[in-house]
């Protein structure tokens, strides 16, 4: 493995991308979409926001429910099948599929990543 992205001023990738810590309020089947992935809702503290994310191969809805994500905040909206996502669920890719990441302990939603 080596690393291909070239560089880039950690201090403009703090000002540029908001990555916030959300829990997983809703969890829906989304059969409309071209890939297999679920409609969240995901609460940031006093604001919730959708996502449609790839998580269908490792989780079941119920594993989802209530568990901390890590998520970009501030992309915009993308539509999908007409469905508005709002934030990108972060994750990485294993064996069994997409693993999302989470903190090791909770936090409080709507905390900001550094």
């Amino acid at each position: 493995m080596g690393f291909t992205e070239t560089e880039i001023d950690p201090a403009r990738f703090l000002e540029d991308v908001e990555m916030r810590i959300g829990e997983i309020v809703d969890v829906e089947p989304f059969p409309e979409a071209r890939k297999d992935v679920y409609k969240l809702d995901v609460a940031f503290g006093d604001e919730t926001r959708q996502s449609a994310a790839g998580l269908t191969d490792v989780y079941d809805p119920e594993d989802l429910l209530g568990s901390q994500v890590v998520a970009v905040v501030n992309l915009g909206t993308v539509s999908i099948a007409g469905f508005e996502s709002e934030c990108l669920v972060t994750g990485v890719d294993s064996e069994d599929g997409v693993v999302h990441l989470t903190p090791e302990r909770d936090v409080e939603p709507g905390t900001r990543v550094y």
